[in-house]
């Protein structure tokens, strides 16, 4: 139950990408609103994830997971019957808050339930394997949904399960706490919410309107926001986030690494769906299908990573990972202009690949590059770097997207007004308002070419992650390791 739950959220990440073509021709968001409907989920979830972990320690950790179902199921149906982008925005920021309770409640009692090492390690490997596939069945999940119902189920298929957890979970689950030695420092919480929201507002709103007065106001607000909670960790005796461990340049290489990897593969996949349904005029569910060879690779990648990480070494084989990951990417933006499917699957299974191997091994590089007992600390940190990358890859390279579309658009100067508008807005909105196929095609092409170039700088930033792992995290070769050892024991018998 507890690793369904973790799947479910996982879902709850991607599944959207598909609905973002029939909500946007329903309720009508503006290319801002639309960025905020994807990322503010996992903006809220990162920003909330440690504060929530301390709580489930202090109150136990099955009563914030019941507490966190019966939150996540309120925000689905809200999320699911909104009828504006504002609402539906509302919905999505509920559902991280909500998320944000289960995700280290499942974790943290998976940990408790099992006294036996080797046991935990299996449960805890369950458990991530579970969140890795239903990140990936995401899209699937989505498309077909929605080619049998509107773009809400994508939301209503939480509640589900979500009862199912209410009903059983009293039963089944059994009770732990943690520390409750020391108070939740509400400020700081507080605190990594405001800096994370306001530069993510910065951004998206200097793409959409300019630079002006709230640019500047809230890119400010937001760096000293974060600039007092980086004081603050530091001062505290029980910090809210063990900002020491970055200290440690293996361990912030790890979470460098980390964060910028997912930070290139959401940014980029959040508008890749809707390239493949826009663009390519692919069904949610064929669109779900096509982006298929990615987790297919990633699967691939996973059943070799023990070989690989014990004869190259983790930092090696991370940084090979995102190498091939960035030459997936590259590949998508140069095989998105060709009528062929073929090269884009081709380079989806490749990219698939990359991450397959990368992701797995620098979530175990940041944990492992510090001491045992703080390990629980380092964990933390790997979950709010892998959410809070991925939101800011939606915030930064999707204002980088629309600009790029923006200044690829090419209409002539007898355009309709309102068609020009709305062309200007977004693809989506365009698709959905006119029957102008000169304009929808020349929306098309700009999109093409937006998706094109955040693609090669998705995979800029891929390599440059690949440095990193290079030079940072180390690279043991425990095969030669334990063949050293053995050979050390076999003397010592002799």
């Amino acid at each position: 139950m507890l690793v369904l739950v973790a799947v479910l959220i996982s879902i709850d990440g991607t599944v959207l990408y598909m609905a973002v073509p029939a909500l946007s021709s329903d309720i009508g968001p503006s290319a801002t609103q639309l960025l905020w409907i994807g990322d503010i989920y996992a903006f809220v979830l990162a920003g909330l994830l440690i504060t929530m972990g301390n709580l489930s320690d202090r109150i136990g950790r099955k009563r914030l997971l019941l507490i966190g179902a019966g939150a996540f199921c309120s925000a689905s149906m809200l999320a699911a019957f909104a009828w504006n982008a504002e609402m539906l925005i509302v919905g999505r920021a509920l559902l991280g808050a909500a998320g944000a309770t289960l995700m280290p409640s499942t974790l943290s009692i998976i940990r408790a339930m099992f006294s036996d090492a080797k046991q935990r390690t299996q449960a805890v490997a369950l458990w991530a394997t579970g969140a890795t596939v239903g990140a990936a069945l995401g899209p699937l999940v989505g498309g077909a949904l929605l080619t049998n119902f509107w773009w809400g189920s994508v939301f209503l298929v939480n509640v589900p399960i979500m009862v199912l957890v209410l009903i059983s979970g009293p039963f089944l689950i059994p009770e732990s706490h943690g520390d409750t030695d020391h108070a939740i420092d509400l400020i700081s919480a507080a605190l990594s919410i405001l800096s994370i929201i306001s530069i993510a507002y910065a951004i998206k709103h200097f793409v959409g309107n300019g630079l002006d007065r709230s640019v500047l106001a809230t890119c400010v607000v937001g760096l000293l926001a974060g600039w007092i909670f980086v004081r603050r960790q530091l001062r505290l005796p029980s910090p809210l986030l063990d900002v020491s461990l970055f200290r440690m340049p293996s361990f912030t290489g790890a979470v460098a690494t980390k964060a910028l990897s997912i930070f290139a593969v959401l940014g980029l996949l959040f508008f890749f769906s809707q390239y493949l349904q826009l663009v390519r005029e692919y069904g949610p569910l064929l669109a779900g299908v096509a982006e298929l060879p990615s987790s297919i690779g990633s699967a691939v990648a996973i059943a070799c990573i023990g070989f690989l990480a014990a004869r190259f070494g983790a930092g090696r084989s991370i940084s090979a990972g995102l190498a091939t990951a960035a030459v997936g990417l590259a590949g998508l933006g140069v095989t998105a202009t060709h009528h062929s499917y073929l090269g884009i699957g081709i380079f989806l299974a490749v990219f698939g690949i990359g991450v397959g191997v990368s992701m797995p091994l620098s979530t175990d590089a940041v944990v492992s590059s510090v001491p045992t007992e703080r390990a629980g600390a380092a964990s933390a940190i790997a979950q709010t770097a892998y959410e809070l990358g991925g939101a800011l890859g939606v915030a930064v390279l999707g204002s980088l997207h629309l600009a790029v579309y923006r200044t690829s658009l090419d209409l002539s100067d007898d355009t309709d007004p309102h068609d020009a508008e709305a062309a200007w807005d977004s693809l989506a909105v365009i698709v959905a308002t006119t029957d102008n196929a000169e304009v929808v095609s020349q929306a098309k092409a700009a999109f093409t070419t937006a998706v094109q170039t955040t693609s090669f700088v998705a995979a800029l930033i891929l390599a440059s992650a690949a440095v990193i792992a290079w030079l940072v995290i180390p690279s043991p070769n425990l095969a030669r390791q334990k063949s050293s050892g053995e050979a050390t024991t076999g003397d010592r018998h002799a």
